[in-house]
């Protein structure tokens, strides 16, 4: 095996990580595993003292320099993410002064984290570059040495303490293990490990398919830097995959698979489902590879260990995580399809779909032909979705399947509505009624098909009660009627035709 792994096998088993990092535990995802037909085992890097792998590699590092006298006046980076907590704990650890540089358009949490560990938040820019070329000059003016978060050899030495650990953890049989990559520190340390000692185990790197930096560098046999990278995994949002990391990798790791947005989402859901703990998207990115690798691959039987690489979530980001995760699983479809615009053809749509549960329901009039609605549904297995979409065709729905629809699922779904001119008798009520499945259908059916309705929205958000908003046509002579017919039905129910947001979006 090449003398450059060997050498990195050297460090690795030399590194100095657990002065401030736990060995953290190799534990099995019993749910997944019974669903995937596999044995999945999850190493739990979010449970560090920093909720991320990070430390590792920083502290080797530092703790190196320390030793041979070679930390200057303190330590800086430029980092908005889990390397500016693993480097400011490490300084802390260490007794050397840190500065972090960051962003200005880093959220709070994040710089207090860094601040609450002793370092110094700077923050410069608007970008990561801006705040990236700041710390240059800073790191000379106050000869601090820079502290990079995956491109030097006793980084990824330090992040190679994971591969050591899975072994030591695991000594029977492993068939692929599945490492999240950025910037290819955490692969790099990993491959060089494993590959040398168990060479029959895959190495297979997984990245989003919009910060792709490592598949187009093995694509091109040589560092390619990328145009733009989305931001939905910042853990990972690199452009350039690091010179050392990409020795390695052409020498020590098998493939890459790319996974898009609503996979690390299931990902994330899958996670939370079997250890009740929330990774980050580039947390939750190796397990996304894994699975897509079993449905590609047909693997069954296997130990198949994925590293959950970090848990540093943002909460306001959990809303779109959740709309997202069971698209990512092929448990719901999105559809557009166009309906008559007349009493009765909400109620005939759902009982066409029978027990099938409806999971998101958007309408609003438009003309007095056509009504075109946008409906979620929920899905038993991937192959439901073709079958539900032949089904509506069949009874001559005109439909457009939106679910890999990147607008649709994004914004078109929360704009459904507006005004409608010229809707005569409109009267707006919201509704709950108990959640499971066929409450929809049944709540349709019990509201009948006497008055039009003109706004319908419904999301299912898994709670107790469904709760759904509805515009009714009532004639002013009919609202005794229609108000009498309300209270039979047995569900709360408010009037809100005189909700002062009425006339602004809806009337």
């Amino acid at each position: 095996m090449s003398q450059l792994l060997q050498d990195y096998l050297r460090r690795i088993l030399t590194a100095r990580v657990y002065d401030v990092a736990i060995e953290s535990p190799l534990t099995e995802a019993p749910l997944l595993s019974a669903r995937l037909g596999n044995r999945v085992l999850l190493k739990r890097e979010d449970t560090q003292p920093v909720f991320s792998f990070k430390l590792r590699g920083a502290y080797n590092m530092m703790h190196r320099l320390k030793q041979s006298n070679a930390l200057g006046a303190g330590v800086i980076t430029a980092s908005a993410g889990n390397h500016a907590q693993g480097v400011a704990l490490a300084a802390a650890r260490l007794g050397v002064p840190a500065v972090i540089v960051m962003p200005q358009t880093t959220p709070a949490i994040k710089v207090d984290a860094v601040r609450r560990r002793g370092a110094e938040a700077v923050l410069h820019g608007d970008t990561f570059d801006e705040a990236f070329a700041h710390m240059q000059a800073l790191a000379v003016e106050r000869s601090l040495v820079f502290i990079p978060p995956y491109d030097h050899p006793d980084v990824i030495a330090g992040q190679g303490t994971i591969g050591a650990e899975i072994l030591r953890a695991h000594p029977d049989p492993i068939h692929a293990i599945f490492v999240p990559v950025g910037g290819g520190g955490l692969i790099a340390g990993v491959a060089a490990y494993v590959k040398l000692l168990r060479p029959e185990i895959r190495i297979i790197g997984v990245e989003p398919d919009d910060a792709a930096c490592l598949a187009a560098a093995l694509a091109a046999d040589a560092r390619v830097v990328l145009d733009q990278v989305g931001l939905f995994a910042d853990g990972v949002a690199v452009r350039q995959v690091g010179e050392h990391p990409f020795a390695v990798v052409r020498l020590a790791v098998d493939e890459v698979i790319t996974v898009d947005t609503d996979e690390m989402s299931a990902a994330i859901k899958d996670t939370f489902d079997d250890t009740r703990s929330i990774n980050e998207p580039a947390g939750a990115l190796a397990l996304a590879g894994l699975k897509k690798y079993v449905r590609q691959t047909g693997a069954a039987g296997e130990t198949l260990v994925a590293i959950a690489s970090g848990a540093n979530m943002n909460f306001d980001r959990l809303r779109f995580v959740a709309e997202r995760a069971d698209l990512g699983e092929a448990r719901e479809a999105l559809f557009a399809v166009t309906i008559p615009e007349r009493p009765g053809s909400f109620l005939a749509f759902c009982e066409l779909l029978g027990r099938r549960s409806i999971t998101e329901f958007n309408y609003r009039f438009a003309d007095h032909q056509d009504a075109h609605i946008f409906v979620g549904v929920r899905l038993d297995r991937p192959t439901d979705r073709p079958a539900v979409l032949a089904q509506l065709r069949a009874a001559q729905y005109p439909v457009a399947d939106l679910t890999e629809n990147e607008m649709a699922k994004l914004h078109v779904r929360h704009m459904v509505g507006g005004h409608a001119p010229g809707l005569a008798h409109e009267q707006l009520y919201r509704f709950e009624f108990p959640e499971r499945p066929g409450a929809l259908l049944k709540f349709l059916t019990h509201l009948g098909a006497r008055w039009n309705i003109s706004l319908f929205h419904y999301r299912n958000h898994g709670a107790d009660y469904g709760r759904v908003l509805v515009g009714v046509q009532v004639p002013a002579d009919e609202i005794p009627a229609f108000d009498a017919y309300l209270h039979q039905l047995g569900y709360p129910f408010w009037p809100e035709s005189s909700n002062p947001v009425v006339p602004l979006f809806l009337s």
